[in-house]
């Protein structure tokens, strides 16, 4: 088995970006998701009510600068705000966070393009957010993902999925953040411990699966068959809900629990450890 492809989204529900190498750091993939979106009650604003997010482009530079893209309007730069720069306590589900405040520039521009008030939140070192494990898991920090770290699909599941659809489904709807190829359909539910290239992983959980899957990736817009959510429902459902990929928790040094791990690159072997 082997890492087919590597994905990061430096804002939460926005375009992703394809990666031929990536940094793992506790949180997960270095500046993967550490940008968000606030309604004016902090609360996270994601693709599974503005599907539209989908359509943003985002470049992320060295610094964690982002270069905000969208058809037919002039880009947006937004660099890091400063560790002193105001916070504002916003929540992702059940946590809350307290994360820097982007600028007024950026609320516009978003505001402007979704019709609707948005302001733009970063995570920095000083913003703490920890996993909720229901398995056993010790917590461990977590960007503005869903849950976990890391998200890894299996590309013969996506090819199973499609099949027992009748079409042809776009990885991109499920946004993991790695692939991997060379692995039998499901074979991932039986997995608990993943060497990737020389880094170790602890799978934490399957992936529970919303309405955001439906979202058409290059439209921005709900397929108004409900799928792959009701093909999911048929062949994937479990207590905690449907079901497809798995989270990851990268294993962390306590000595040093901050500092980089090392780096994925595509093409790296994949190892089952149990």
């Amino acid at each position: 088995m082997q890492l087919s492809a590597i994905f990061r989204y430096p804002l939460k529900s926005a375009r992703g970006i394809a990666l031929s190498e990536a940094t793992v750091r506790p949180r997960g993939l270095s500046a993967d998701r550490r940008w968000m979106l606030v309604d004016e009650q902090g609360r996270f604003v994601t693709g599974r009510i503005l599907p539209a997010l989908v359509l943003l482009q985002v470049l992320s530079d060295a610094s964690g600068a982002l270069e905000l893209s969208w058809p037919g309007a002039d880009s947006h730069r937004e660099p890091v705000p400063a560790g002193d720069g105001q916070r504002t306590t916003v929540r992702v589900w059940s946590d809350q966070v307290e994360a820097l405040l982007g600028s007024t520039a950026a609320a516009a521009w978003l505001s402007n393009r979704f019709g609707r008030a948005l302001r733009l939140v970063y995570m920095d070192a000083e913003a703490l957010r920890m996993t909720s494990d229901q398995r056993g898991h010790p917590a461990q920090p977590v960007s503005f993902a869903d849950g976990y770290p890391l998200l890894l699909c299996n590309d013969a599941s996506l090819g199973a999925l499609s099949e027992a659809l009748g079409r042809p489904l776009e990885m991109a709807r499920f946004r993991p953040n790695l692939v991997v190829s060379g692995a039998a359909a499901w074979a991932e539910d039986q997995w608990r411990v993943l060497k990737i290239g020389g880094l170790h992983f602890r799978v934490a959980n399957p992936c529970t699966r919303c309405v955001f899957t439906t979202v058409d990736p290059e439209r921005g817009m709900r397929d108004e068959d409900g799928e792959p959510l009701g093909i999911l429902k048929r062949l994937r459902q479990r207590d905690e809900g449907v079901i497809f990929g798995v989270n990851l928790l990268p294993m962390i040094d306590a000595e040093s629990p901050q500092r980089p791990l090392g780096k994925l690159r595509q093409g790296d072997r994949i190892s089952v450890l149990e």
